[in-house]
């Protein structure tokens, strides 16, 4: 008669159905979350661009004019957006905005009589491509 042995822990086998179910999880998983990131940061460059729309309408009351560069405005954009104004003068004026992980990403704007600059094809609506 053998003597009964108390089986402790996991086998090797079961060990790696566990290894593997967690790498399909994973790579599963992973392409959704680089997705969120994009649309993160295309959410961020058309926020500032907004952001910068109100401070040119702001400076334009007060300057007759708008600014031409966003230092004149003051303007804090998100960590890592740079925003490129294109034309400004007392006519309108056309920006963009990108963002170095978001690239090739780039948003425009255009407003007034200033040419349309990018994939910015409507007056006030910001487009990105």
């Amino acid at each position: 008669m053998r003597p009964s042995r108390s089986r402790q822990g996991f086998t090797l086998i079961e060990l790696l159905v566990v290894v593997v179910v967690l790498g399909i999880l994973a790579a599963l998983a992973i392409p959704k979350f680089q997705n969120t990131k994009g649309r993160t940061y295309a959410a961020a460059l058309k926020s500032d661009l907004k952001n910068v729309a109100s401070m040119q309408e702001d400076y334009f009351y007060h300057n007759e004019t708008y600014a031409s560069s966003v230092e004149a405005l003051s303007f804090a954009s998100t960590e890592g957006v740079t925003i490129h104004i294109a034309e400004a003068d007392g006519r309108g004026w056309s920006a963009t905005s990108t963002h170095p992980a978001a690239f090739p990403l780039t948003c425009a704007v255009f407003y007034g009589q200033a040419a349309p600059v990018g994939m910015a094809t409507v007056e006030g609506v910001v487009h990105c491509q």
